[in-house]
Order: structure tokens, then sequence, then C-alpha cells
């Protein structure tokens, strides 16, 4: 396999430290003069170095990175499993107030966003992403013990600003790690623990509210305290105390964690622990290979620092506002879903505790269909077509639960909902990642496309008020105009890529070639 004399500059740029040494293993011989050089591996010694790389990241990044945000997800959304449990009628709530609760996450959500991303490098993801999960355990255990509806406000917007820096970090951070051909699969893994907190979720709220008198607390507020310690006890953080510390002493669960989050993440593949020497080089090289690198001396000293004009190339790239505004319609959905779908199932004639377990299968379904979606994205390298596929199951779902009148029709309503809401989250998200480059284009454009894109939260805590229960006709309605909308949208970037594609095809980008930027010839837009 031919590799460009700059490709191996890079790795050795990265390994100069190492030993000059000669390793042979049968047939395979892999030369360390401060570089990689795969011209002597065969192509099944390649494939199965390959493996190897990918194994290790995966097993030891992706668990870590789908807890966090299973928790992330949680505790976000329990607070809809606590409404249906007694949270609004304990604290004497209004239904604008308990809006006012949801949308106030959403701000802060979306403020912390943009800067989150771009300090990410700077602080490593190895301690931010941890960080951010460890003091946001400690403010959705404080939700347990709110007494007002100032309190609760409260705690929420400071909720929002430190859960907005980890899924945008998160999508930054796998760029670091896999080709863009192999994010999706590993997004779609990531992001199907959010399906499941769904179902988890459910089940959990369900359980915990039979905790109900414990130590004096209504169950509702369990949710939040053990939701809360459980992120804790996975960083290894000292367990949350509120009030008496006898209580949670008493009802935590002892759960011995050999190491945190923290200890299992890496600030990048040259130096990952996991990762043997040769297997770091190997990873390097072959990041390096997935993207043009800059050819000329400016250039190359450029690259990798931050600079505003990258910065304001992502504000003003069309992809970001079709992909961020295609996402704001389907996070519009997606939260709603789930803030309120216990609400709808107990609206069909369930009660509240049925309704928590009933809300498990779609969840479920839909973690399964994230998976081989990511699975088949990243096989034909497309994110779009997919999504154009996806998306009109959950539109027919907002459809169905509109118009009909029969209950097992609107629950099976919602499992075309959950899937193609789900289904499309995962491409969407590295769409715009895989499409832009260098490094400061796309942490600013991934952090500015979630930011929009999460506005859809203040859509979703508005347009299901307890007044249109239980058939919401109006909230559905909304939500069916914007699925409609997004499938435009991806529509619409799907040919702005193709045609950009052509244009390079065309020779109409020369004047980049070498630039190290998503617009060299080289680079090749993923529709």
């Amino acid at each position: 396999m031919s590799q460009s004399s700059n490709y191996k500059a890079e790795g050795k740029q990265a390994f100069e430290h190492m030993e000059n040494t000669n390793e042979k293993n049968g047939d395979m011989i892999v030369q360390r003069e401060g570089g990689f050089d795969d011209e002597s591996l065969t192509v099944a010694e390649e494939a199965a170095l390959r493996k190897s790389v990918l194994w290790k990241l995966d097993t030891r990044i992706l668990p870590v990175l789908a807890l966090l945000f299973l928790f992330s997800f949680l505790d976000r959304t329990n607070i809809g499993n606590a409404r249906n449990l007694g949270l609004q009628k304990d604290l004497a709530l209004t239904s604008k107030q308990y809006s006012n609760c949801l949308a106030i996450y959403f701000v802060t959500y979306i403020v912390s966003e943009v800067p989150a991303t771009l300090v990410l490098k700077f602080i490593t993801p190895k301690i931010w992403l941890p960080l951010l999960t460890g003091l946001w355990g400690l403010l959705a255990a404080m939700m347990g013990v709110v007494t007002s509806y100032k309190g609760l406000l409260a705690v929420r917007a400071l909720l929002g600003a430190l859960e907005g820096g980890l899924l945008p970090g998160m999508v930054l951070y796998l760029s670091m790690l896999y080709k863009r051909d192999e994010m999706a699969l590993r997004m779609g893994l990531v992001y199907s623990s959010a399906s499941l907190s769904g179902a988890f979720g459910g089940l959990l709220a369900t359980g915990l509210n039979k905790m109900a008198g414990v130590g004096g607390y209504a169950g509702w507020r369990w949710i939040f305290l053990m939701e809360g310690m459980y992120v804790q006890l996975l960083l290894v953080l000292p367990p949350f105390t509120v009030q008496s510390t006898q209580i949670c002493t008493r009802h935590r669960l002892t759960i011995i964690v050999a190491a945190g989050a923290w200890i299992f993440l890496c600030t990048s593949v040259d130096t990952a622990s996991f990762l043997t020497p040769q297997e770091r080089i190997y990873a390097r090289t072959r990041l390096n290979e997935d993207v043009p690198q800059p050819t000329d001396d400016t250039a190359s000293a450029n690259h990798g620092i931050f600079s505003w004009y990258q910065v304001r190339r992502a504000i003003f790239s069309i992809q970001t506002w079709l992909s961020a505004f295609a996402y704001f319609a389907i996070l519009s959905a997606l939260y709603s879903f789930g803030l309120f779908v216990p609400t709808i199932i107990q609206g069909l004639g369930y009660s509240a505790i049925r309704a928590q377990l009933f809300s498990v299968p779609p969840y479920a379904v839909a973690a399964f269909l994230t998976v081989i979606v990511a699975i088949l994205s990243d096989k034909f390298k497309s994110r779009g077509p997919f999504m154009l596929f996806c998306l009109p199951f959950s539109i027919a779902g907002y459809a169905l639960i509109r118009t009909s009148d029969s209950n097992s029709v609107k629950y099976g309503a919602l499992f075309l909902m959950a899937s193609g809401l789900y289904t499309s989250v995962p491409p969407v998200l590295v769409w715009l990642s895989n499409n832009s480059a260098p490094h400061y284009k796309r942490a600013t454009a991934a952090g500015l496309q979630l930011s929009i894109a999460n506005c859809g939260g203040f859509v979703a805590t508005f347009i299901y008020p307890s007044k249109q229960g239980p058939h919401y006709i109006e909230g559905h309605t909304i939500i069916l105009g914007l699925l409609c909308g997004a499938w435009v949208l991806v529509a619409c970037n799907v040919a702005y890529c193709a045609w950009q594609n052509k244009k390079k095809e065309d020779g109409k980008c020369e004047q980049f070639r070498g630039d190290g930027s998503d617009r060299d010839p080289a680079f090749k837009y993923i529709l």
C-alpha cells in the first residue's frame, strides 16, 4: 500500500522519541525509526493491526462515553418522570412555572456549547468530560431536595450550563480518535444510550418511587437523589449527602469502582497508554491519511493552532446552518418525546406507574435500530440519504398519533416516532464534523450546530401544556411540520455537498490545494 511522504512525516514527528528498532513477527516487519512504515505490511497484517486499534479504542472509550451520556440524558429527562409522580403538585408549580423550569435549562445549555468545544483541546477530553459530569451529578442530586419554584429554577439553570459541553465535546473527541467513515457507528452506540435512558429511566423511576417515605422524602425526590449519586460513583467522587448524611449513607448503593472516567479516557491516540507504540503510530498515521494535510510551511505551522478565521468559516458555512436547523427540528421532537411520553401514555388511559413501564419498549426498539442504521451509514459512507429514509417513519408516527382515536394505534405510533427520531441523530451529529476541517473549524461547527439545535428545547417545553392532554393535537401538529422541514433541509444539504464535490472534480478549487482544510480538492464531502 503506497503512502504519501507527507503522511509518513506526520507519523515520524509524533513519535521521534521512540527507539530505532526493527521488530519481526513472521513475515511482518514494523520499522520504528521515529515513524510508521506500513509498506512492509501485508493486507492481512494491516487489517489485523487496524482491528486491534479499533477494538482497544471501542472497548476503552465508548463504554465510558455511553455511560456519561446515559446519565446526562437521565438527568435531563427524569424531571418528566418526577412530574408524573408528584413533583409539580408538591412544589405547587403552575403549568407555566414547570415549563419555565424546563426552558431555563436549555438557555444555559445552549450558551455553553461553543465555548465548551473551543476549550476542549486546551483542557483535554480526559479532564474536561469527567469534570463536567461530576459537577452535574452534584446538581442532579440537589434537585431532590429543592422546596420551591425558585430553587428548582436555579438548579436547572446550573445543570444546563454544565451538561451543554458534553455532547459537542464527545463528537469532537471521537473525531480525534476515529476516521470519518467510522464515526456514525461509534456515535450511534453512544447515542443509543439515550434511547436506553428512556427505558431505564422509566423502570428506575418506577422502582425509586417505591422509596416514598424513606427518610421523610417523597418518591419523586429519590429519583434525583439516587441518579445523582450514580453519576458520582461512576466518577469516583465522594458520595453526595443531603440534609441527613445518615439517610443517604443508609440507602445509597455501595458500588466499588476501580477507576473513574478520567482514568479510562485518553487525551489522543498519541498518548493512549492502552495502545502499543506501534499501534499509536499506526492510529495517528491512519487519521492523517483520512483528511488532506497541509503541504506548505505556513499552513503546516498554523495547522491545529486556534484561529478566529476558522471560527468565522464555521459560522458562515451553509452546511452548518442546514444541518443545525434540521437537527433543531429533530431535537424539538426528541426532547418533547422524552419529556412528555410518560404523560402521553398516561393520557391513553394508563396509571402513572404503568405509564412508566409502557414507555420502555419504544425506547428499546429505537436503541437497536439506531445501531443498525449507524453501521449501514458507515459502511456506505453516507449520512443524508439514511436520514431521508428514517425521518418519514417519525413523520408517519406523529401523523398517526395526531389523527387516531385508538389507544393501541397511538401506542404503536410511539414506536415509529422513536425509531425515526433516534436513528436520525448519529448521522446528523457526525455529518457536519465529517465535513469540517481543520480542528477549530470543526470544533466551532460542532458547538454551533448543537447550540442552534438545542433551541428545540424551548419548543418542546411549551407545545405540550397539560391543558392539551390527552390528545395534544396542537403539539403533534407543530412537531409534524418541523420534521417535514427537516427532511427538506437534509435533502438540500445532500445536494450542496454533491455540488461541492463536483466543483472539486472539475478543478475549480485548485487554489486551496495543500491548505489542509475541507476546501482542499483532495477532501471529499460525505453526502
